[in-house]
């Protein structure tokens, strides 16, 4: 199993990323795929020790559909990084599908893959109840335990379940020599606490929660107890963050993704994700200016040398063993429409400026 990262890790509490595969204006979702793979590529070349993608459904700028399918795309893509769910929403799946799914990836890229868990719907309710089959209220009472059922069924002995007076022998896969490691992912107390209980390492949704992650953090530390996959606390928190040249383009750069998120609370309609300069074009609202102001509060925006103290000072506050960076910044016109420059200098210009 690989370990710490060269170059970021060593000097500075490691770091990671997490991507929602953002589909832009001038993108098609192949494009938006192959624009993840390069920055993926990236992350592994800077050395950052993890690459992420989210499980989001039926959303105009958002192709992160299907976890273990990117993570196999990715996987496939680079040599080193580990690669993981940011997250599986478990109530939208059998533990034992999820289970099979990345004991096969594990298999594949041995020591490399991560399966971070989570409960939110991570979709609208009509996609949720059809994911679902009708049993969203069933599916979410039943976390804890199928958690415990997909920890059980991702080791390589699998499980023995009882059937009448015997045992039926239960593997995700059939030989398998390591295991995928298992993350609980959360924004309140509950998670907190669950993956204290259970002894697994924990990660905070700092990205759209914003507040509150010192206290769940803290939570989670005081309510952990050592487990066969884990003998300390182990934290991940998650941040947006924009980083370029300037404050000023950061923060240009940044608004497409602002004014996304701004619809989003707002309960707007939405749509694929801005250009820079259609951003700039139409001013949202005065009234939109406090939630805005608020909601990136905790977004880390700014210059290389900027940015790099905010991560530092956020990582020590929170005490946190590794920080996931969202890169948030958008595209101008005329950018390629199978990358995203501006996404991949955020992470090359952080990492050099945390070495």
């Amino acid at each position: 199993m690989p370990g710490r990262a060269p170059g970021v890790g060593t000097h500075v509490t490691a770091l990671s990323v997490l991507d929602l595969v953002p589909v832009r204006s001038d993108q098609t979702t192949a494009d938006a795929l192959a624009a993840t793979l390069a920055l993926a590529r990236v992350a592994d070349e800077v050395g950052a020790r993890r690459y992420w993608v989210a499980e989001h459904h039926n959303m105009p700028a958002v192709a992160a559909t299907n976890p273990p399918l990117l993570m196999a795309l990715i996987a496939a893509a680079t040599s080193r990084i580990r690669v993981g769910s940011g997250g599986v929403m478990l109530p939208n799946h059998s533990p034992l599908v999820v289970a099979e799914q990345v004991a096969l990836l594990e298999a594949a890229y041995p020591g490399r893959v991560d399966v971070g868990i989570g409960r939110a719907p991570g979709s609208d309710p009509v996609t949720s109840h059809l994911l679902r089959r009708g049993q969203s209220a069933d599916a979410v009472d039943t976390f804890d335990d199928d958690v415990a059922t997909l920890r059980a069924l991702v080791r390589p002995g699998g499980v023995e379940v009882r059937v009448g007076s015997g045992t039926y022998p239960l593997r995700a896969t059939p030989l398998a020599t390591s295991a995928p490691q298992l993350w609980l992912l959360g924004s309140s107390s509950y998670s907190a606490q669950l993956a204290g209980r259970l002894g697994l390492p924990y990660v905070f949704a700092h990205h759209f929660a914003g507040r509150g992650t010192g206290e769940a953090v803290a939570l989670y530390r005081s309510t952990f107890v050592p487990s066969e996959e884990l003998a300390e606390p182990r934290t991940i928190a998650v941040a947006n963050v924009a980083v370029a040249a300037t404050e000023d383009e950061a923060r240009r750069l940044a608004l497409p993704q602002v004014r996304t998120m701004w619809r989003l609370r707002a309960g707007q309609t939405l749509a694929p994700q801005e250009l820079v300069e259609d951003a700039e074009a139409s001013p949202l609202p005065a009234a939109a200016d406090e939630l805005l102001a608020a909601q990136t509060a905790s977004w880390i925006i700014g210059d290389p040398a900027s940015a790099a103290a905010q991560v530092r000072d956020l990582a020590a506050h929170l005490g946190t063993d590794e920080l996931m960076v969202s890169p948030v910044t958008g595209a101008f016109r005329d950018t390629p429409a199978d990358r995203a420059p501006a996404r991949e200098d955020t992470l090359r210009l952080l990492a050099e400026a945390l070495r």
